[in-house]
């Protein structure tokens, strides 16, 4: 990750180093199938659009009516934290009420540092024998050591343990709920917030 000022306005980039090798996620032939645009993100060549469509159409079609999209998002930072004090550990250092989550529920919440500022946001998950995170791809490194520094001192019983090859993707739009019950079909969507 790394910010700019271009002509008077913030910009940021996303785009790895023209010397690192771009991670493929397991979706990658599939993505270069349908005709995906691929750059590079986070340090994963990912699509950008798809021809044929473009970035509109792309996005008219997800917020249509009984519409989905399915997104990869397996470049975002997977975590899944284990010990008697991860929910403690995790308390400390998120914002929100980690230990009210019954299994299979989930929380938007914001990484926070010693002086109270945000470093980065992140979905927190009680998966039932574990705390499942997801942190943002472009600071997911970050992120970690951030944890590591705290966990060192905390004198706490916790463990993080990456998901480096989990594949991760989003099913987005008013018909998400359809599509997942096809697909999941032994997973209880009545409890899942659509």
């Amino acid at each position: 990750f790394s910010t700019r000022f271009q002509w008077g306005k913030f910009s940021r980039s996303f785009a790895s180093s023209s010397e690192e090798a771009l991670v493929k996620t397991s979706l990658y032939d599939l993505h270069l199938q349908l005709g995906g645009k691929m750059v590079p993100f986070a340090g994963y060549e990912l699509p950008v659009q798809y021809d044929g469509l473009g970035v509109l159409k792309e996005h008219l079609h997800t917020r249509a009516q009984n519409s989905a999209s399915l997104f990869d998002v397996s470049h975002m930072g997977q975590i899944k934290w284990h010990g008697k004090d991860a929910v403690k550990f995790i308390e400390k250092m998120c914002v929100g009420d980690i230990l009210s989550l019954k299994p299979g529920e989930a929380k938007l919440s914001l990484i926070m540092n010693e002086k109270g500022t945000i470093v980065d946001d992140t979905v927190i998950t009680n998966a039932g024998d574990h705390i499942y995170m997801v942190v943002n791809g472009a600071c997911k490194y970050k992120d970690m050591q951030h944890f590591k520094t705290y966990m060192e001192s905390s004198g706490l019983d916790v463990q993080m343990e990456y998901m480096a090859d989990q594949q991760l993707v989003a099913v987005q739009g008013k018909g998400a709920k359809t599509v997942v019950a096809r697909l999941a079909p032994t997973v209880d969507i009545t409890k899942m917030g659509f």
